[in-house]
């Protein structure tokens, strides 16, 4: 048997929201994070607020949303979040994960990829998912490059989604099912 929550440079541990609030405070204040994470304005929050927002969303979340931190192997560092919000578990089985790395220092090492492996056999082999989905910008290139690398496909797009600076970016959806998954990964 296999650590579920282990890969091979990182591992998903408990979610602390007041250790994650403490991180995004820093991490957020590099616009372009937070222009990757939401399509909102990019906004500033005190570790305060922070920590009340993601005890709200995790008390008043439901019980089929998985919230996990994102931790390196070697030296059990905070890397970021991850998400799995089950729509339907009895009916479609159907799954949206979000992805976070925070500190620009830790991007591109593969570490948000392998994460996204780990939430995906969490998601098909623990929660018997039928389809994971999740939606992407179109000027963040580094983040669908991973995606597709774990098996995502792109499924559809929102032409002219959001506006950035002036310019109009569609909104990419990526999906993958257990069938594409179990492929992938026949171990």
């Amino acid at each position: 048997m296999k650590d579920i929550f282990k890969g091979e440079l990182v591992r998903l541990s408990a979610f602390d929201h007041k250790e994650l609030a403490k991180a995004y405070t820093v991490w957020t204040r590099d616009s372009e994070l937070t222009r990757l994470f939401d399509g909102g304005a990019s906004v500033l929050h005190s570790a305060k607020a922070g920590a009340d927002f993601f005890e709200k969303m995790v008390k008043d979340g439901s019980p089929a949303d998985h919230f996990f931190s994102i931790r390196k192997l070697d030296d059990n560092r905070l890397l970021g979040d991850i998400n799995l919000d089950v729509i339907n578990e009895w009916g479609s089985r159907d799954a949206f994960v979000g992805l976070g790395i925070g500190n620009r220092e830790d991007w591109g090492k593969g570490y948000g990829t392998d994460a996204m492996k780990i939430i995906l056999r969490f998601a098909f082999t623990e929660l018997n998912l039928r389809r994971v989905t999740l939606t992407v910008f179109e000027y963040n290139p580094r983040a669908i490059r991973s995606y597709e690398k774990v098996g995502f496909r792109h499924e559809g797009r929102m032409r002219g989604g959001l506006l950035r600076d002036g310019k109009r970016w569609d909104m990419l959806y990526m999906g993958i099912l257990a069938e594409d998954w179990k492929e992938i990964n026949h171990d």
